[in-house]
């Protein structure tokens, strides 16, 4: 096999020499129709090659391509044009502005060298990240997708542990690994950690997109369908493809500021101020640094490198008054004094590159580091709760740490460990391309990524050991992938009208670890038992959870896309992929669309897909030690081929598979305006979720379970399983609009996602699910809530903009519908329900989260023509959602994920932003 793929690459590169027509130098420059000024970045590219270049800081460009040739200029926010080469050597181009780029040329979801965006068989957006993130104070680019796409949706983590320092985000309610992510159509990596507490997507990996700087990217495709036949696993809810810049002789550098100015919930305002520590009345504040050039490299190559710097400070959310005559007051948040997000501060540095070797033949690359350093509070320790939790003397007397515990006016004591992490990505990519033969196009890569997630514990005890030691090593995982692909791909202009074909190979490995922290981490050093065991906060990874996993995935696909008529497309893709865990899936998928009329295309898809079981899920391996007693035993989550899942009846995880349809239209009544609406069902079978605590103790359980626990000293486990069936129904709505008259120019926006899941089915193992209670226990009321709350039942933003000559202006409201999630109950029942405050018995403990309206301000100005600032808000008027809480078991008020007034819902819970940005570009 290794001999065969040799002889192939070997004629690949041998057929580099052949001249199949005679090419030559096209020159010519770029303008805005409008303003007549140049435009640098734009793409061009060779129909039907990989050959392209981009317009220089004066417009200017220069490629090779002979006179039968056919070149595409593609910029975000504008028209794309096509131009004949026929005898020219010089093509000036003029291209008009369309804000909502809903003419660009999209390569996402075809193998054919790009259609029209609203021509395509399934529907993709388009999101300008430069745009969007110069109007606003939002940095990731998780969070700026969530205000750009309809269907994206992000919530910020607090008080979840790893979770508050990753950025996963989804698409059309699913989970964060069921959309595939790749850059400049590569698959990405995804991060080694593994969300296990207190988030959505809980038992969940995916791909933390900000370990990407925004100011590297020219633009993300996100389609919207599903695309495991096309691409593989992960594909269930759609392909989000980062393309990353080109630009080259232009220096981009951008500064930034941003603070949130909360009156409303700010710790530092409440009447009880002094029993939680806090920031200033502006807390949050955040500076981002950026910076980005490309070099040229000969007559048509390029590299373009950016770099990225930005911090962050913590926020600090509290109730204001906790007077119990007061009915919008709480009582005093003993659970989590600090409440609010983490702190951050990052570092990236990307490149994007593309050397011509000859006139077939391109070498590429791309990728990047990142660093992200960042801690979080976890929740509060409270010394007449739990003294057991605190270095003490013999005789119990507390010990004091200054900087570490401090008292309180009523008498208690108390400290808040911060869980700190060190979050480390490394990726590059690199592959030849090039055309070969009667017009074949080819493209040979091999793309590497890996991270790395340290866990450490600050200002925190492992209160066995004593008081001396507030800083410990927890370790952490890491994640490697790396992908090999050989695709071909050719374009027959004379069958029907039009028919490309595509297909290829793919080898994949992929390598995961669990490492341990330093013995002091999790060790119980008190012979008595009475004192709690490792680090408070996030207690280290044993040595009995490492993990040293890796697979091999070898895939083969193929892809035709044909022109039936000028009208009609039709696509249909297969793809075969065998894992070496679980064996073989095969996918399918079938998309058409036919133009009614030359405004009018009605499009749909009907297809099967899958997501392999991360390898995170089936190794992931966590044990905490709990003493009672002095008897010592374990809680543990429990790796997939661990004696104890086996003795639970957990089959060996295997494929979460999906079938998906999509049936909607694009209509583009006169050239300012056009809609587009698209509905979809996705049906996921077998996805994997993590189980609750089943204890050894549980007399209703199969005694060959609970013994198995018994004999391994493990006093309760939970578990990985293929336990859910759901199905999401949608529709996805946009409208946009854009007139330019004379200096000024107008556009309205409108784009809104409605969806419903529901889950179909629980599959309980038989030795988990025998009574209501066990089965409450596998997967409980308060879990299901958190698989449907991935989104609101509707979310939809409208966006006014107005701009005159150098200047413009621009509002954007944005929709989170309403989110119901359970809090933990008291447990005096099977379902979540707490006790009323007027002992009249117990309450659902059930939070509505009514649907609001965030909405920002923003304003550009063009200075100069090196200059530019922006500013503005973002959720002006500080809307907050609901608190979290049951009205009539106020006692009970903090018994939710963060423990504190707000879950990580809608818009999130720290109120009203400023920022300003000042970009230059010289």
């Amino acid at each position: 096999m290794k001999k065969q793929l040799l002889i192939v690459v070997a004629l690949l590169f041998l057929c580099t020499g052949m001249v199949m027509a005679q090419k030559k130098a096209i020159t010519g420059t770029v303008i805005d129709g409008a303003n007549k000024e140049i435009i640098p970045g734009v793409s061009i590219r060779v129909k039907g090659t990989t050959l392209s270049t981009s317009t220089n800081q004066n417009g200017q460009f220069s490629i090779l391509a002979g006179p039968a040739d056919q070149l595409i200029f593609s910029y975000t926010g504008y028209t794309a044009i096509t131009a004949t080469v026929g005898t020219n050597t010089k093509i000036d181009i003029t291209l008009e502005s369309n804000t909502a780029q809903l003419n660009e040329v999209v390569l996402i979801g075809t193998r054919s060298a790009g259609r029209v965006k609203l021509e395509t068989a399934v529907p993709v957006d388009i999101v300008n990240v430069s745009k969007s993130a110069a109007t606003t104070g939002r940095m990731e680019l998780t969070d700026i997708l969530n205000y750009a796409a309809p269907s994206f949706n992000y919530n910020k983590q607090s008080g979840s542990d790893g979770a508050d320092h990753v950025e996963l985000g989804t698409l059309r309610g699913l989970g964060p690994d069921q959309t595939l992510v790749l850059i400049n159509g590569k698959r990405r990596h995804s991060t080694a950690f593994v969300s296990v507490f207190g988030t959505r997507g809980r038992g969940n990996s995916g791909v933390d997109l900000s370990t990407i700087p925004t100011a590297s990217i020219d633009r993300v495709e996100i389609l919207r369908d599903g695309a495991s036949a096309q691409y593989g696993s992960d594909a269930i809810a759609g392909v989000i493809n980062i393309v990353l810049k080109k630009t080259v002789n232009q220096f981009n550098i951008n500064v930034g500021y941003s603070g949130y100015y909360d009156p409303a919930f700010n710790s530092k305002k409440s009447v009880v101020a002094n029993q939680y520590p806090h920031g200033g009345s502006i807390d949050g504040n955040a500076v981002n640094v950026d910076a980005n050039y490309g070099f040229k490299i000969g007559k048509e190559g390029f590299l373009n490198i950016t770099a990225d710097y930005s911090k962050s400070g913590k926020t600090y959310r509290q109730v204001h008054d906790t007077t119990t005559s007061d009915p919008k007051a709480l009582p005093v948040n003993t659970a989590r004094r600090a409440n609010g997000d983490g702190s951050s501060e990052n570092g990236t540095i990307f490149f994007n590159n593309e050397i011509p070797l000859s006139a077939k033949t391109t070498f590429y690359s791309f990728g990047g580091y990142s660093y992200k350093g960042s801690d979080a509070y976890a929740f509060s320790r409270n010394f007449l709760a739990r003294p057991d939790r605190f270095p003490t003397t013999g005789s119990g007397a507390l010990i004091p740490v200054d900087g570490v515990i401090f008292n309180t006016p009523n008498g208690d004591s108390y400290y808040n460990p911060l869980i700190e992490t060190h979050n480390t990505d490394l990726s590059f990519a690199g592959g030849l391309k090039g055309s070969f033969g009667d017009a074949w196009d080819w493209d040979l890569s091999n793309n590497t990524g890996s991270n790395n997630f340290h866990f450490y514990g600050e200002k925190t005890f492992n209160a066995s050991l004593g008081a001396d030691k507030t800083h410990f090593d927890d370790g952490g995982s890491a994640f490697l992938q790396n992908t090999t692909n050989l695709n071909f791909s050719k374009h027959f202009d004379k069958v029907l009208s039009g028919f490309n074909l595509g297909f290829g190979a793919e080898y994949r490995y992929e390598r995961y670890k669990i490492f341990s922290g330093e013995e002091a981490s999790y060790k119980n050093y008190d012979p008595n038992g009475v004192k709690a065991a490792g680090s408070q906060g996030f207690p280290g990874f044993q040595p009995g959870d490492a993990v040293n996993a890796n697979r091999k995935v070898f895939g083969g696909f193929v892809d035709f896309e044909v022109d039936i008529t000028k009208k009609w497309l039709i696509d249909f893709a297969n793809r075969l992929e065998h894992y070496n865990d679980f064996g073989y899936n095969f996918s399918t998928k079938f998309a058409t669309r036919y133009k009614l009329t030359d405004n009018f295309n009605i499009r749909g898809s009907v297809g099967t897909g899958f997501r392999a079981p991360s390898l995170q899920q089936i190794n992931y391996s966590s044990t905490f030690t709990n003493v009672q007693g002095a008897i010592i035993s374990e809680v543990k989550i429990a790796p997939n081929y661990s004696p104890i899942t086996q003795a639970a009846g957990i089959p060996n995880l295997k494929q979460e598979k999906s079938k998906n349809a999509g049936l909607g239209f694009t209509f583009k009544p006169v050239p300012e305006f056009s809609v587009t609406v698209d509905g979809y069902i996705i049906k996921v079978t077998d996805r994997v979720v993590l189980s609750g605590q089943f204890s050894a103790d549980d007399t209703s359980l199969d005694p060959s379970f609970t013994n198995a626990l018994k004999a391994l000293h493990v006093g309760s486990a939970q578990f990985f399983a293929n336990a859910v069936n759901t199905t999401n129904r949608g529709l996805d709505v946009v409208l946009d609009y854009n007139k330019t008259i004379g200096d000024n120019r107008y556009r309205m926006l409108f784009t809104g996602n409605f969806q419903h899941m529901t889950i179909d089915k629980v599959n309980y193992p038989p030795i988990l699910g025998k009574t209501e209670t066990l089965q409450e226990t596998f997967l409980s009321s308060r879990e299901k809530k958190f698989i449907l709350a991935s989104a609101p039942a509707a979310k939809f933003s409208l966006n006014p903009e107005f701009g005159h000559k150098d200047f413009t202006a621009g509002l954007r409201f944005t929709y989170f519908g309403k989110v119901n999630i359970y809090g933990y109950g008291d447990g005096s029942t099977i379902y979540p329900t707490v006790p009323a405050d007027n002992g009249s018995g117990q309450l659902p403990d059930l939070y509505n989260y009514s649907g609001k309206v965030v909405s920002d301000l923003y304003f550009s100005c063009k200075l100069n023509k090196i200059a530019r600032i922006t500013l503005g808000s973002d959720n002006i008027f500080n809307v907050h959602p609901d608190l979290g809480y049951i009205k009539g078991a106020k006692g009970y008020a903090y018994n939710n994920e963060p423990a504190g007034p707000f879950d990580a819902v809608q818009m999130g819970g720290n109120g009203r932003r400023f920022f300003v940005r000042v970009g230059l570009t010289l």
